[in-house]
């Protein structure tokens, strides 16, 4: 349940804006949530945990799109799908 509502919490984090960085928002899930629900990856960093992301995955899969050189979400445009850009 503390996963979906960390997932939940990470969409009302982003809110208006239009970009949700994974450092950034690793690091406040740790200082309102707590270390369960994150954990230092291979290379150092602080990252969001499996499960949270699972469920941020299941509530932003038709809203928001990663994007990878920016280690960063924003919201889906109009012409893109699921696999990216069409």
């Amino acid at each position: 349940m503390a996963n979906k509502e960390v997932a939940a919490w990470m969409i009302e984090y982003m809110g208006a804006s239009h970009w949700l960085y994974q450092e950034v928002v690793a690091r406040k899930i740790k200082e309102v949530w707590g270390a369960d629900f994150v954990y230092t990856n291979e290379n150092g960093n602080l990252a969001i945990s499996k499960g949270v992301l699972r469920g941020f995955r299941k509530l932003t899969e038709e809203t928001l799109v990663w994007e990878r050189s920016e280690k960063a979400w924003r919201p889906r445009k109009p012409h893109e799908t699921e696999r990216g850009v069409e």
